[in-house]
């Protein structure tokens, strides 16, 4: 009866706590686990501030390099390409394909530097020291440069003219020019051409042809109104503010007639036989030589 007595409903002996040497290891870790969670919990918050200047420094860098060699923000100070852009309007100019030896296009809207003292006269912005810094990494468009927006209407090689009362031609082609300011004409205020657009250069108009001082202006100017190529900073290629005047820039279909890039193909063909000429000849010439030198040696 005394064993029956001792079935297990006893409560078990009070036992002494071992030293933390020889407790298991298992037990010892997991102490460790909570005294590290706890200090885990602070850690982020510290590191963090830590961190932020050097995630500030890296984003800026990065502004830089975008605004450098991708993109870069441009606002528009003028009515001179309206309807498809307005005063105010920000856009998004792709300078990345420069650099892989692309050249403006006709058709595209272009930003460029100043050729010629295009905007003397012109009031300079005042922006604060915000703005300056905006501008600088790219965010905001910079108030410093002496920038202009137009329409590539001819490329080097072309024939660009406009008669009074006319339209444009461009190499003998008329254009379609739906982007014109409703009311406006061709080009009746500033008739110009027929002229050759030198190698490397670009004719530019505005989409306001009678709020636009562009190319047809300055034809008595050092550079007779052509913008070289090494100007253009880069393509517009999308209208990003304000959200409601969203809008790609896309080339006008007029721009892709058949025939109207026919004189700069014809002038690439004309020089292709002579260039092929002289390859064949390269070869033959050489071969002559080293017959003749060979027989001289060998008598």
């Amino acid at each position: 009866m005394a064993v029956g007595a001792r079935s297990g409903r006893d409560e078990p002996e009070e036992r002494p706590e071992r030293p933390a040497a020889e407790q298991p290891e298992d037990a010892v870790a997991g102490a460790g686990e909570t005294a590290g969670d706890d200090e885990a919990a602070e850690s982020p918050q510290r590191s963090f501030w830590k961190e932020l200047p050097l995630l500030i420094g890296i984003a800026l860098v990065l502004a830089l390099l975008i605004k450098t060699f991708l993109v870069q923000a441009f606002s528009i100070p003028s009515d001179s390409m309206q309807n498809t852009l307005q005063r105010g309007d920000r856009v998004l100019v792709d300078k990345l394909t420069p650099w892989f030896g692309s050249e403006p296009e006709r058709g595209e809207v272009v930003v460029f530097n100043d050729p010629a003292e295009w905007l003397a006269g012109e009031a300079t912005p005042n922006p604060n020291v915000f703005q300056r810094v905006l501008g600088w990494i790219g965010l905001m468009p910079s108030a410093d440069e002496k920038d202009l927006i137009k329409r590539v209407i001819a490329v080097g090689g072309d024939t660009v003219e406009c008669a009074k009362g006319g339209p444009v031609k461009v190499n003998g082609k008329v254009l379609d020019e739906p982007y014109v300011f409703p009311g406006n004409t061709a080009c009746d205020d500033k008739p110009f051409g027929p002229l050759k657009v030198p190698k490397d250069h670009i004719w530019v108009m505005g989409d306001h042809r009678q709020n636009s001082y562009d190319s047809r202006w300055h034809m008595d100017d050092e550079t007779k109104g052509f913008v070289p190529n090494d100007k253009v900073v880069g393509r517009a290629v999308v209208v990003a503010w304000p959200v409601t005047r969203w809008a790609t820039l896309p080339v006008p279909d007029t721009f892709d007639q058949p025939g109207i890039g026919d004189q700069a193909a014809a002038a690439a063909l004309g020089l292709a036989p002579a260039g092929l000429g002289v390859a064949g000849a390269v070869p033959l010439v050489m071969w002559r030589r080293r017959v003749l030198t060979g027989g001289r040696t060998a008598g």
